[in-house]
Formats: C-alpha cells, sequence, structure tokens
C-alpha cells in the first residue's frame, strides 16, 4: 500500500501497559516513511519535553527512568500516551496507549468459617482488586491446595469448591493473592466436616450460580454453578435464546462449572445452569449473562489519492467491532472540522471533500474506538497541479431575469487562456449543502449563461472555473443572487346560483397556487365596463356569497390570488340567474295534454333525425362503392 507504507506510516504503536513503581518502562514507536521523519511523544494531549525522568530514544521510543504513581509535585506518570510522526507529506498520530501503575488493594472478601457434614458441599471465596489482576491460589494447612485432587476445583476468581466432603478434608484454608505490584494472604477460615453421609432425600439446591461477566475476545470465560441435594443432583447448561452452546472450547470444571476458552463475541448471551434431580423433572435454575467485546479492527482502510485541484476527493474507512466503534478523522493530527466543504457521512465511515484546493493536501487519519480498543489507518491526499493551467476567469456577474432564470457573465481568466476548451459553471442553492451543487458546461468562445428551471424567491450561487486538456484552474469569486418572487398562479373558480338575486362563488386552495395571501373577487353585469370590488379575503376563506343581483342580466365574475409581488392572473366565470326566475314565476299546475303534445312532437323528432341519418350513410357507402370501381 503505497500510501500507507511508503509516505508516513506507523510500524509499531505504542501498547497498553501496567508499569511498577520505581521501575523503568518503555514506549515503543517505530515508523516508516520518506526521510526526514520527526517524532515526538505526548502524555494526556500535551508535549513531553526531555527530562531525566524521559526522554525519547534514537529510535522514538519514550524512556522512563523510574516510573512513579504519585511523584512530589502531585504529578503522576500514569496515563495516556500516543506518538506523532511527521515529515514532508504530512503528520500521522498513533494510538493512545493507557499507562497505569501495578497495584494490589487489602481483600475485600475473605474465606469464612463452614461446617458442613460429610459428602456435601464446600465453597471458600476471597476477592481483591489489583493491576494486573492477581492470580489467587488456595492453602490448606499452610500448604498449597493439592490441585490434583479432582475433588478440589479453583476458579480464576478466586473461589475453592470441594466436593464429596471427607473427614480428610477439614482443616484451616487461606487464599494467597500475586501480582506484579505485592503478595497479600487473607485471613484464615476452618472448615468442619461434620457427622456422616446422610440418606434423607434434599431437593436439589443451586449454593452458586453464574455471574454476569464482561470480557474481550480471545479471554476465558468461567460460569460458576455449584448445587447440593441429595441425591446428588445433575448439572446442566444451556442457552436462554435456544442456541446450541458447542463443543470447541467448551470445558466443565469441577461437578458443574463451565468454562469456554478463547471467548468470541458470538458466544455472548444469557446462560442458564440447571440442577436436576436424577429421574425426575425436579429441576432448580440460575442464569448468568456473558457478554464480549472485540476491538476496533478495519474491514476496509482509507486509501491514499491523487486528485486535480477543484474535483472531489473521497477516503472511506471502514471499521467493525463488539460495541459498534466510532470513526473520528485527523487531518495532519489534528481533528478534522467539517463545512460545507468538507463532509462525513455514514457515522463517518466516508470522508468527502469537494471542490479540493492547495490546502486540502495532508495526511488524513481514521481513528476507530470502542470501550475494547482503539485502531487507527492513515492515507494521503495529493492535490495535482499543473503549471501553465488558466488562472480564475474573471468579473463573475449574476443578473436576475425572472423568478425562475438568472443570467450568469465573467470574463476569460488574466493569464494562460490559449489552451482553455471550456468553462464550467457550477450552480446552488445559497442554503444547500455543496454536495447538492450541479454542473452547466459552456463552450470557450461564450461568456454568459443563462440558468432556467429556477425556483422563486430562492438565493443562488454561482462560480466559474475555466478547463483545459491538462486540468481546470481555480474557481473565481463566488456571487449569490436571487430569483424575482412570483405571483401566484390562476385558482380554480366555480359558480353556484342561490336563489334569484343570490349566487355563491367557491374556490378550491392549490399547492399549484404557490405563495399567495389572500384571494380579490370581482364582478359585474356584462354589459358594464364598471367592476364591483375588489373583494379582499384571506387565504383561508375559500367560498363568497355575492348578493342584491338583478335576475334580468348575465353577470361576470372574476377571482385571483395575490401575494408580496403582485396579483396572480385571473378566472373568469360568467353566470345568468334569469333560469331561476324563470322556474319560480313559471310554475303552473300539471298540463298533461300539453304534456303529452310535447312528447309526440320530440318523439317525431327524434325518429326524423335518425331517418335522415341512416340516409346518409347509405348514400355515403353507395358513393364509395361505385367511385372505386368506376376507377
Amino acid at each position: 500500500d503505497f500510501g500507507r507504507s511508503t509516505e508516513l506510516a506507523f510500524v509499531v504503536e505504542p501498547s497498553d501497559d501496567i508499569a511498577v513503581q520505581e521501575q523503568p518502562l518503555i514506549l515503543y514507536c517505530q515508523v516508516e516513511g520518506i526521510q526526514p521523519i520527526t517524532i515526538t511523544w505526548r502524555k494526556n494531549g500535551v508535549m513531553i519535553v526531555d527530562s531525566e525522568n524521559a526522554f525519547m530514544l534514537a529510535n522514538g521510543s519514550l524512556y522512563v527512568s523510574r516510573f512513579q504513581r504519585v511523584r512530589g509535585d502531585g504529578s503522576s506518570d500514569e496515563g495516556e500516551y500516543d506518538c506523532m510522526a511527521q515529515n514532508h507529506y504530512g503528520l500521522v498520530v498513533s494510538r493512545k496507549a493507557k499507562i497505569q501503575a501495578a497495584t494490589m488493594s487489602d481483600f475485600h472478601i475473605h474465606p469464612q468459617n463452614a461446617v458442613v457434614e460429610e459428602g456435601g458441599v464446600a465453597r471458600f471465596q476471597c476477592q481483591i482488586h489489583g493491576l494486573p489482576e492477581p492470580v489467587i491460589l488456595w492453602q490448606k494447612n499452610r500448604m498449597p491446595v493439592n490441585t490434583d485432587n479432582e475433588r478440589y476445583t479453583l476458579l480464576p476468581k478466586g473461589v475453592l469448591q470441594i466436593t464429596g466432603l471427607r473427614a480428610e478434608d477439614s482443616g484451616i484454608f487461606h487464599c494467597v493473592a500475586t501480582n506484579i505490584a505485592n503478595v497479600k494472604f487473607s485471613r484464615e477460615a476452618r472448615l468442619t466436616v461434620s457427622g456422616s453421609h446422610s440418606t434423607a432425600y434434599k431437593d436439589p439446591m443451586i449454593l452458586v450460580g453464574p455471574e454476569n461477566l464482561t470480557l474481550t475476545v480471545h479471554q476465558t470465560a468461567v460460569l460458576e454453578c455449584i448445587a447440593t441435594g441429595n441425591p446428588r443432583p445433575i448439572v446442566s447448561w444451556s442457552r436462554l435464546d435456544g442456541r446450541p452452546i458447542g463443543v470447541e472450547g467448551i470445558q466443565v470444571l469441577g461437578t458443574g462449572n463451565l468454562m469456554i476458552s478463547d471467548v468470541t463475541v458470538q458466544h455472548s448471551g444469557i446462560y442458564v445452569c440447571a440442577a436436576n434431580k436424577p429421574g425426575t423433572r425436579v429441576r432448580r435454575t440460575a442464569q448468568g449473562r456473558l457478554v464480549v467485546q472485540a476491538p476496533a479492527e478495519f474491514v476496509q482502510h482509507p486509501q491514499s489519492i491523487s486528485r486535480p485541484v477543484g474535483t472531489t476527493a473521497i477516503f472511506t474507512c471502514v471499521a467493525q467491532g463488539e460495541p459498534p466503534p466510532q470513526i473520528t478523522w485527523l487531518k495532519n493530527g489534528q481533528i478534522l472540522e467539517t463545512s460545507d466543504h468538507i463532509k462525513l457521512k455514514n457515522n463517518n465511515s466516508t470522508l468527502t471533500i469537494y471542490g479540493i484546493n492547495q490546502a486540502d493536501e495532508a495526511i488524513y487519519q481514521c481513528i476507530a474506538e470502542n470501550s475494547a480498543g482503539s485502531t487507527q489507518a492513515s492515507a494521503r491526499l495529493t492535490v495535482l497541479w499543473a503549471d501553465g493551467l488558466p488562472g480564475p476567469p474573471q468579473s463573475v456577474k449574476a443578473e436576475t431575469v425572472s423568478a425562475t432564470t438568472i443570467q450568469v457573465s465573467w470574463k476569460e481568466p488574466l493569464q494562460n487562456t490559449k489552451e482553455i476548451i471550456g468553462y464550467v459553471l457550477h450552480i446552488r442553492k445559497a442554503a444547500d449543502p455543496v454536495e447538492m451543487e450541479y454542473q452547466e458546461a459552456v463552450s470557450k468562445s461564450t461568456f454568459q449563461q443563462l440558468v432556467t428551471d429556477l425556483e422563486p424567491s430562492t438565493s443562488y450561487s454561482f462560480y466559474i472555473k475555466a478547463y483545459t486538456s491538462r486540468g481546470a484552474s481555480k474557481a473565481s469569486e463566488v456571487t449569490v443572487v436571487s430569483t424575482l418572487g412570483e405571483v401566484p398562479a390562476m385558482p380554480s373558480l366555480f359558480i353556484k346560483v342561490i336563489n334569484s338575486t343570490t349566487v355563491q362563488a367557491t374556490w378550491e386552495p392549490s399547492i399549484k397556487l404557490g405563495q399567495h395571501e389572500g384571494f380579490k373577487l370581482f364582478y359585474r353585469k356584462v354589459h358594464l365596463s364598471q367592476y364591483t370590488g375588489p373583494v379582499v379575503l384571506p387565504s383561508n376563506v375559500t367560498a363568497y356569497n355575492i348578493t342584491h343581483l338583478d335576475a334580468s342580466v348575465v353577470y361576470e365574475v372574476k377571482l385571483l390570488a395575490y401575494n408580496q409581488h403582485g396579483d396572480g392572473n385571473a378566472t373568469v366565470r360568467f353566470v345568468s340567474l334569469r333560469e331561476t326566475v324563470e322556474r319560480t314565476v313559471l310554475n303552473p299546475p300539471c298540463d298533461c295534454m300539453k304534456d303529452e303534445q310535447t312528447n309526440k312532437t320530440s318523439a317525431t323528432g327524434i325518429i326524423i333525425g335518425i331517418h335522415i341519418g341512416v340516409t346518409c350513410i347509405i348514400f355515403c357507402v353507395l358513393f364509395l362503392m361505385f367511385g372505386y370501381r368506376g376507377r
């Protein structure tokens, strides 16, 4: 990988460590790349200056001569360390290494005296906190417990189980905790095995069930389950979700403890321990949750790329882990700030740089981190700039033509214009993100462009680039201008006659109208030039009754919508109230003879019409037949 191995990349990064008081500590950092390379170290984000206590070795590693958890001035050598490497191409930062002091507290749980009948089960426990986690061993009567005895089970968290108790198991027990910081002894506890083995029936009972555990992949999980009863219960394990536990890496410790070696994320789940009375369905259960975390690791590394000035660069960095890792981007070791020019998408896994320029040339790092660990990968952006490219176009102007059209004009660059093959106009709504930009190509001899199909009352930004066969010029200055506002469209209008002196005008509000503040209604007698109105109505009104009309004439009704930009086109309707008057005045009793005569006349007319129509059809057919035959 050219970008990661040749330009600048880490070969060895510092790792988490536990340091011993007053002992030396070395943090390793090895880099490869094009020389000269400068390496520096930080602790908790602050640069480390070489001193007698901490200084950098020739190979780039950091040497702490005498590690101190707390120094006389209150400072501490504990913290998060990282190394930075820089060369001509940029700067990269290593993963953070967490350094902690080795410690051991006092026991907070000591073994307790126990009296158990023969054949029963004894359990002792001690707990102590320490870094690194102490190894706990048990002693009986001041001698190490015989771990070859299969009735004795030692669990990693300081638990000693003894099953099938016998008289010789009686004695004094205590535990010994050891790590690189210290060795400590617990208090002693006496085990007394009393009486002979009882034959009385006892229901199965779980003395101690599994605890909730959170581990990292490749560690070992031990889920404890110890049960008593007579007859001795059979201990079995299952998963609450019904999935099989499997057999690989699975082992039973003692009489019922479940050990899973080299855990993976798939081992996460709720485990159920069941104590079953042999030959029956009598059982007792206990359950515990196992959570397995996986440190962040990359599925896809960012790749170094080269792009011409003014184009777009995209880096992709995909990581996985449990819990899912958070992704952060650095530019030359500094947190990358997003803008209209720089965008992060897909949960930060995609970095897009629009309209790149020389200032964008750098090493970009992807940091993936979760509670189980972190990792980093880097890639370089090289910005290509060819000699002899034209300068930026000059004197860019944008003039509003209408509510949907703007004319943009410019002058050719001041230098290197002979090789220009055309221009590209970049267009974007001023309020939109830069990725919403679109372009229009223009010939080299054209210095203006009419941009159409824009939205009314909207601000747009424009800039121009000149193109040659070798690349693009720098962008011109950006100019911003707004389209004109647009008057509303024509509303739909319906007229309904209410009575001899009243009509109702109704209309439907529609999004097709555009922005509107209200409506204006006019009406007049058609033979007059003067309108009555306007009747100004708010935008939420959709009906109006026109009253005191003359029933003997025809009226013209006109409706338009208006806004701050003016009046829209009007919709016109004509209406007559005469038919209503006639229906009101001429309402005599039924004249059946007259109606019958009228019906006969109508029927006769229909029949005559049908005969005439049939005659015409026959004539046309005959004309066509004889006409063609004559030819």
